[in-house]
This record gives C-alpha cells, sequence and structure tokens, in this order.
C-alpha cells in the first residue's frame, strides 16, 4: 500500500483555532423555530373559515405532505443537541494511527474548475495529516482534461497528492457514465492494489469542497470510535455537515439561498444516515465509507445514474442496514455563481432522484421516503403561494383554508420548519465564515427571500421531472465552481 507518514501537530492558524471553537460550541436552535410554529398557530386558527371546496382539498394534501420529512428533520436536530450535552463524556479526538485514510476528489478537470479543486486540495494537506499520520489524496481525473498540466503541478507540490487518470476508452461493466464511471475506476484500482480493506476509509469529496481543522478532528473521532465498538455496533460510513463559507461565495444572493443545504445536514441526514439508514440518500462531499464495504458496493450503477451518491446511499441500506453514522464536523463549499447555476445544479439533482424513485432495482421500503420528499420538491411551483392566490383569483374562491381546522397546525409545523432551515443555516455557513457571524441584515434578507428561493429550488426540481417524463438523454451537467 502507497503510503507517507507526516507528523502532525502543526499549529492551527488564528482563525483555525477560532473555527474549532466555535463549532465545538455550536447546536441547533429550539426558538427559531418554536417563535415561527406559535406565531403561525395563532395566525392559522384566527383567519381560518369552513371550506370543502376542491382547492381546500388539494391544499389540504400538498401542503401537509411535507410533514413527514419535517418530523425526521426535527428528530435530527434535537438528535444534536442530545449529543452536544452528552459530548464531555465521549472520548477526545486522538491520532488515527491503525486506519489509513485516502481522500478522493474526483474533477472534471476543467479550466473553470481548477481554482476551486486547488484550494480544496491544499486544504485537505493542511488539516488532515495533523490527526491522520497515514494518509493519501487522490485526485480523480479524465485523460485528456483541460487542466491536466496545472494538476500535474499540484501533485508534483506535496508528497501526499497523486493523480489518477482515467483513460478515455474506460467503460464499466454496466456501462455507468459520468462521476460514477470515475469514481468505479478508482474502486476497481483499490482493489487491484489491495487497498479495499476494513482498515482504510475513502473519504469523499467534490473538488470544490475543502476541510478545516474541525472536519480532520471530527473525523478522526468517528473513525478511532469504530475501533472501540461492539462488533454489531461498528459502522461503516458516515456523513458530515456541508456549509458554504462567505469568502468562497461569489454571489451574496445564491450564497443567502444556499442556506438550505446545510440545514438539511443537520435535520433529515443527521436523523436517517446518523441513526443507521441513509434512506434520504447521501451527499457525495464528506461521506467517509470503508474501503472494503465500498468494494461490495461499487459504483456501476448503469448509464442513467446521475446520482450516485443516493443510488449508492439505498443500496447501503439493503446491505448494510443500520450501519451509517453522522459526525460533527464540516466540509467548506461553494455557491452557485450565479442563478442559473443554481437551477441547473437543481434541475440535475430532480432529474436524477425522481428516476431513483421509480427505480424498481431498489426495494420501495427504501424508496419511499425520498419518493415524499422529491415528490413535495417539484411540487413547489405549483403550491407556491403566488402561484394558489392567482389560481383561487381565476377561480373566484380565495379561500384557502384547509377542510378541517386541526391541518392548521400541520401547515404551522411545515412552514416554521422551513423557516428554521434558512434561519440555521445561515448561521451555520456563518460561523464558517472568517468573521464567524451573520451580518445584522442577513437573517432578515434571509427569511423575507424564502418565497424567492423556493421558486429558484422549485423550479429546478420541476424541470428535472420534466426532463425524466420527456425521458430526455441523461446528462451530468457540471457547473463552474467560485474558487
Amino acid at each position: 500500500m502507497a503510503s507517507t507518514f507526516v507528523d502532525g501537530g502543526a499549529p492551527h492558524s488564528r482563525h483555525n483555532q477560532k473555527l474549532t471553537q466555535r463549532t465545538a460550541t455550536w447546536k441547533p436552535g429550539i426558538l427559531p423555530f418554536l417563535l415561527p410554529f406559535v406565531l403561525l398557530v395563532i395566525m392559522g386558527l384566527w383567519t381560518y373559515r369552513p371550506s370543502s371546496s376542491a382547492l381546500s382539498w388539494a391544499l389540504t394534501i400538498v401542503w401537509s405532505l411535507p410533514v413527514i420529512g419535517v418530523m425526521v428533520g426535527l428528530q435530527g436536530a434535537l438528535l444534536i443537541r442530545r449529543r452536544v450535552r452528552q459530548s464531555d463524556r465521549m472520548m477526545p479526538p486522538a491520532l488515527v494511527e491503525q486506519d489509513f485514510l485516502i481522500a478522493l476528489c474526483p474533477t472534471i478537470g476543467r479550466h473553470d474548475t481548477y481554482p476551486a479543486l486547488e484550494r480544496s486540495i491544499l486544504s485537505y494537506v493542511e488539516h488532515l495529516p495533523e490527526w491522520f499520520p497515514y494518509m493519501r489524496v487522490d485526485i480523480l481525473t479524465e485523460e485528456g482534461c483541460e487542466a491536466a498540466e496545472a494538476i500535474d503541478r499540484l501533485a508534483d507540490s506535496h508528497p501526499l497528492i497523486r493523480v489518477i487518470t482515467v483513460p478515455k476508452d474506460y467503460v464499466p461493466a454496466n456501462g455507468t457514465r459520468f462521476k460514477a464511471r470515475a469514481n468505479h475506476y478508482a474502486h476497481e484500482l483499490r482493489i487491484a492494489e489491495g487497498e479495499a480493506l476494513d482498515y482504510v476509509w475513502v473519504l469523499h469529496m467534490d473538488d470544490d469542497t475543502g476541510v478545516g481543522p474541525d472536519t480532520a478532528s471530527s473525523l478522526a473521532q468517528f473513525i478511532n470510535r469504530q475501533r472501540r465498538a461492539h462488533p454489531d455496533e461498528v459502522k461503516h460510513m458516515a456523513q458530515g455537515i456541508l456549509t458554504y463559507p462567505r469568502e468562497n461565495a461569489v454571489n451574496q444572493f445564491t450564497w443567502l439561498a444556499d442556506a438550505v443545504r446545510p440545514a438539511d445536514d443537520i435535520a433529515r441526514f443527521r436523523a436517517l444516515t446518523g441513526l443507521g439508514t441513509p434512506a434520504a440518500g447521501v451527499h457525495g462531499e464528506l461521506l467517509v465509507l470503508r474501503a472494503s464495504i465500498e468494494a461490495t458496493i461499487g459504483w456501476d450503477f448503469g448509464p442513467k445514474e446521475i446520482v450516485e451518491d443516493a443510488r449508492l446511499a439505498l443500496t447501503f441500506c439493503r446491505k448494510y442496514p443500520g450501519r451509517s453514522d453522522w459526525f460533527n464536523g464540516r466540509c467548506y463549499g461553494a455557491s452557485p455563481a450565479n442563478s442559473a447555476d443554481f437551477v441547473k445544479q437543481r434541475e440535475r439533482w430532480a432529474w436524477g432522484l425522481v428516476a431513483l424513485c421509480f427505480n424498481k432495482a431498489v426495494p420501495w421500503r427504501y424508496r419511499w421516503f425520498l419518493s415524499i420528499c422529491v415528490a413535495t420538491w417539484i411540487l413547489g411551483p405549483l403550491q407556491h403561494i403566488t402561484a394558489v392566490l392567482l389560481l383561487g383569483w381565476l377561480i373566484d374562491d380565495m379561500n384557502t383554508s384547509p377542510v378541517t381546522q386541526s391541518v392548521v397546525i400541520l401547515w404551522a409545523l411545515n412552514f416554521a420548519y422551513v423557516i428554521w432551515t434558512y434561519w440555521e443555516g445561515l448561521r451555520l455557513n456563518a460561523l464558517a465564515s472568517v468573521n464567524g457571524r451573520r451580518k445584522w441584515w442577513e437573517p432578515i434578507v434571509v427569511i423575507a427571500l424564502i418565497p424567492v428561493f423556493s421558486v429558484l429550488e422549485g423550479l429546478g426540481g420541476f424541470k428535472g421531472f420534466l426532463k425524466f417524463v420527456r425521458r430526455e438523454e441523461n446528462k451530468f451537467v457540471v457547473i463552474a465552481k467560485p474558487a
């Protein structure tokens, strides 16, 4: 096994020390959910007018549909608060002296994605060796990619970095394409090199997503914990939190819009992945997987697969139930450069997730929760308050009350949860930034813009659904990566 020992213990910069302190004391807030919930319940009950119209029946169903995901998300946030309270009883992080870590970073290797790739790779070799004396960083590229020379120079700059080039003529057995094809090539290479072992861990990252000191220490704590765990409780997969530092953003609007993503990590993903069954899927960055387990799954899911991370998660649910976990570490990415890229990104996700929800190769018991979440997403434009009011005006029925008053509480729960996700997600992104604080106006603006953000999210989801319905040829769209 090719390995390099690096002497850890290099002193953190002042920023890294502050970042570590901030993330160690963070826990999800309760008041940002409870206050909107109480106000919405009072307002909903006060304005309720009985109705049994077709519009009221439709709204009763559609606006209540998210409640299952909301309950799961709230469970995740409460689990984090409980873990923070118990943190003083947990073993402190220590050097990972018995396991080998491979940080795998696939990249399309375009010139416009290289600056973000360089930022990310340099963060791996700066922070990970302090806790992982035995490790390697693999950059996974395509043969003949635009930025090949720059990537080779980057690899030459540090002994921990190597480049893996996927040959143009490489075709997996099932014809898988895109990022899954590259991941499968790396997976086969690890098997050939004798690295598909229980004590080898693969940290999957994106080429615009870096790590920090908290990432490395939290990951080390998780891996060392598996050494001490009972064989029936050992975990094989874990996911952390994806955040977006302000300094990585080139567009303030999309940075605010992406506040929802870290909130999802501390809610749905924390609940499901953290309790052992990643039925909501996983994202392809800050995903750590035991190499021996990955060797039994692989990434060869077929030529139509464009959400390989979610497909991997559902396959993992079937083969290794109860064996995934969540860890309180962060990775640091960048929001799309503009609104058009934001919609393209969501469109690709929705396109692939809708296809996955209809994929009978995955048992329904592992697809049903994801199907409800995706249905809620793609119906977004049709259930937006503006669309509902317009429809009510056209049919001369402006009464948007549910068919029974008790449903008001469900609606309040759902809408308060949306407010909480943007509020808490913005807080997480600000914590990951240099000053660690939200600007005074940002919470106000992010809440005020939720109707606008929901249009963009819903538009991307609906466009992805239409592409699936039209059976358009699958495309893996890689947007420009802000540096």
